[in-house]
C-alpha cells in the first residue's frame, strides 16, 4: 500500500457488520487512496454483491469485493493490503487502519427526494451516492429474481399496456379533412342551413378497429421460471384493453381469458392457477396448437389477429405436427410473434426441434426474459413498421 493509502487507513478496523450502508463506498475510497483504479459504478456493484452474499462473514465480503472491484491481476496485492487495513486494521508497517467515512450509499427511491442535512450539520461532511434498483431490475432475468424482486417486477409490468395494432374496416367514419369518399348525408344536412347551397363538402374515410391479440403461453416444466411473470403480463393486457384472448399450453390447451379479466392481479393469478390443470407438466405444442386451430383459431379467433406464442420451444410431440399447425396458423393470422425467454442467453441458437419446426412460420422472434424485453414486445405489438406504412399511405 502507498504511504498515502496507509495514512488514509490509519485507525481502528471496520467490522463488516458495522454501518452496512456506508461500508461499500468507504472501502472503495480506501482502495482509490491506495492507488487502485476503481470504476465509477463500483460502489453500487459492490453493494449489490454484498446484498446477495451477506455481510456477516469476512470471506464472503472479501470475494464480493474482489469480484466487483478488481479488474487486473496486478491489482490483487493492493486490494489484499487495503482489505486487511480496512477490516482488520493490519498494515505492513504495523500501524492500525483508519477510514474517513464521508460517503453514504443511498437507495434512490423515485418517490423520495434527496435527504437534507440535519440542522447544525456541515453540508460538506456527508455526501450521498444514490443508485436506483429499478433499472437493474428491469434488465434482470426473471429466472434469477428472488420472490421479492419478482413481485417488484410484476408491479413494473402494470404499465405495459399495448395500444394497438389496428386494422381497416369496411365501416366508414366522418373525416376531419378531405377523405376518400364524399359524405352526402352531412353535406346535404349542412346545405339546408345555407338555403340549399353546399358551401362545404363533407367526406368519409375508412374506419379502424383494434386487431385482436391472442396469447398462447407455455406453462410446462421447462418454462416454470418464467411462466408466472409472463402470465402477469398477459393479465395486464387482458384486463387493460378489449379484444384480447389468452390461452395456456402444456399437455393440453386451456383458455384463461375469463380468469385473467379480473382487475385485481392476485385474484386473477389465483383464478388462472385454478383453471390450468397441467401447470409445470409436459409440453405438447403441436397437439395444443391443433386444438387451438380446430376449435378457436381457424374458425375466426385468429383470423386477422396478432398471435403471440410465449414458449422456449421444447416439445415432446412430433415436430411435423407442430410445423403443420404453425403453417395453418400463419395462413389466417395477421402476424405471428414468438417470444422465447431463452433467446437472451449468451450463445443461444434455436436448435431444439420445436423451434426448428416453428420458426419458418414466425414473423417476429423476440426475447421475453425480463421487464425490459416485455416493454420492447409491447412496443412491437403496438406500433409495427408495416402498420405505420399503411396508415401513412391512407393519410396521403
Amino acid at each position: 500500500m502507498s504511504p498515502e493509502g496507509a495514512r488514509r487507513a490509519r485507525g481502528a478496523p471496520h467490522s463488516p457488520t458495522a454501518e452496512p450502508a456506508r461500508l461499500p463506498v468507504a472501502f472503495v475510497r480506501v482502495l482509490r487512496a491506495a492507488g487502485l483504479d476503481v470504476p465509477g459504478g463500483a460502489p453500487a456493484s459492490f453493494a449489490q454483491a454484498l446484498a446477495a452474499v451477506g455481510i456477516d462473514r469476512e470471506p464472503e465480503v472479501y470475494w464480493a469485493g474482489r469480484a466487483t472491484l478488481v479488474r487486473r491481476p496486478e491489482d490483487v496485492e493492493i486490494y489484499d493490503d487495503a482489505f486487511r487495513a480496512f477490516f482488520r486494521g493490519e498494515v505492513r508497517d504495523g500501524r492500525r487502519g483508519e477510514v474517513a467515512e464521508t460517503v453514504v450509499l443511498v437507495h434512490d427511491d423515485p418517490d423520495t427526494a434527496p435527504s437534507d442535512p440535519e440542522p447544525g450539520e456541515p453540508p460538506s461532511e456527508v455526501r450521498e451516492l444514490r443508485y436506483s434498483a429499478t433499472e437493474v431490475l428491469r434488465r434482470k432475468d426473471f429466472a434469477q429474481c428472488t420472490p421479492q424482486e419478482l413481485a417488484e417486477a410484476q408491479r413494473l409490468m402494470d404499465r405495459l399496456r399495448v395500444d394497438g395494432p389496428s386494422r381497416v374496416t369496411r365501416r366508414r367514419r366522418p373525416a376531419a379533412r378531405r377523405g376518400d369518399w364524399p359524405d352526402l348525408r352531412r353535406t346535404v344536412r349542412e346545405a339546408l342551413r345555407t338555403g340549399g347551397e353546399p358551401l362545404r363538402r363533407r367526406w368519409l374515410e375508412a374506419g379502424e378497429r383494434p386487431r385482436r391479440l391472442v396469447f398462447l403461453c407455455d406453462v410446462s416444466g421447462s418454462m416454470a421460471p418464467y411462466a408466472r411473470a409472463l402470465l402477469r403480463f398477459l393479465h395486464v393486457e387482458v384486463a387493460g384493453r378489449p379484444r384480447v384472448e389468452a390461452f395456456t399450453i402444456g399437455t393440453r390447451l386451456t383458455r384463461v381469458t375469463r380468469a385473467l379479466s379480473a382487475h385485481d392481479p392476485d385474484a386473477a393469478m389465483a383464478a388462472a392457477g385454478r383453471a390450468v390443470p397441467d401447470w409445470s407438466g409436459g409440453t405438447r405444442l403441436g397437439d395444443a396448437l391443433t386444438e387451438f386451430n380446430d376449435r378457436w383459431g381457424v374458425r375466426g379467433l385468429a383470423r386477422g389477429a396478432v398471435v403471440v406464442v410465449l414458449s422456449d420451444g421444447w416439445d415432446r410431440g412430433d415436430p411435423s405436427v407442430l410445423a403443420r399447425e404453425m403453417a395453418r396458423l400463419a395462413r389466417v393470422a395477421h402476424r405471428v410473434v414468438w417470444v422465447n425467454p431463452l433467446k437472451a442467453s449468451p450463445g443461444y441458437a434455436p436448435l431444439v426441434r420445436g423451434m426448428v419446426a416453428a420458426l419458418p412460420y414466425v414473423d417476429e422472434f423476440v426475447e421475453g426474459h425480463s421487464v425490459e424485453s416485455l416493454e420492447s414486445l409491447a412496443r412491437l405489438l403496438g406500433d409495427h413498421p408495416e402498420e405505420r406504412r399503411r396508415r401513412s399511405a391512407r393519410a396521403a
